[in-house]
């Protein structure tokens, strides 16, 4: 079917979102080459200033790389935070960035703390999956990322269970063994106090202040599937853009 522009956003931005969307859908994998800017001025019957301009945008935000050549998906530059993970796994297979590996360093079922509780609509106490997990590159530690999901979930999914890396992530284990897609987030940004049980492989001292990111994910019915809190490691950094035009 022949694309539209609607007059609900700017035709430029109508065209990244369209470009956008089958990306973290994985229909244009890592790698793959967009179409050039003539072709999709064509497609869309714009200008080409208009179709040069949503690949801008596309570029602003991490999703493609342009060069002589030609313009590809990648994914690369985005921050790896447990969202930009989650689009990494649906449109590449691998939630992790060139040179970055995982060390799962804890998978245990915990009484859920009062914030995840909360998170996950479920009383404070009952029995949550907690995994916690080192991110590293070549400059040492990326973050320390935990995530808690319902005690229930492990009926399903027992290797949330297991000290070791999951093939598809807990995002796509929780939606193959149980047809729940992550489907809308929350992200809170803050500095927190570093927890005692993490301080050492953080490689900080205990109480001082951290960047977070905490995420909360629902499900396609609106229930909560997960709730992840990353302390990120020293020297990273948080940060987007956006057009203003």
């Amino acid at each position: 079917m022949t694309p539209k522009v609607q007059r609900a956003a700017p035709p430029f931005m109508q065209i990244a979102d369209d470009f956008r969307v089958r990306i973290k859908d994985g229909v244009l994998p890592q790698d793959s080459r967009l179409p050039s800017i003539a072709d999709i001025a064509r497609e869309w019957g714009v200008a080409t200033a208009t179709a040069a301009k949503a690949i801008k945008q596309l570029q602003d935000e991490g999703y493609v790389r342009s060069s002589s050549q030609g313009t590809f998906v990648d994914l690369g530059r985005k921050l790896t935070s447990g969202p930009d993970r989650l689009q990494m796994l649906r449109a590449t297979g691998s939630g992790f960035r060139p040179g970055e590996r995982v060390d799962i360093i804890s998978a245990e079922l915990v009484p859920a703390p009062a914030h995840v509780a909360e998170g996950l609509n479920i009383e404070e106490g009952a029995e949550v999956v907690q995994r916690r997990r080192v991110y590293r590159d070549d400059d040492g530690v990326v973050a320390v990322s935990t995530s808690w999901l319902a005690g229930s979930l492990a009926e399903a999914a027992p290797e949330l269970l297991e000290v070791g890396p999951l093939p598809k992530m807990t995002f796509g284990l929780i939606e193959e063994r149980t047809g729940r897609r992550a489907v809308r987030r929350r992200d809170v940004v803050a500095m927190c106090p570093v927890p005692d049980d993490i301080a050492d492989v953080l490689g900080a001292e205990a109480g001082s202040p951290a960047l977070t990111m905490t995420n909360q994910y629902w499900d396609q019915h609106g229930e909560p599937t997960e709730y992840a809190q990353d302390f990120l490691g020293a020297g990273r950094e948080l940060s987007a853009e956006y057009a203003l035009d």
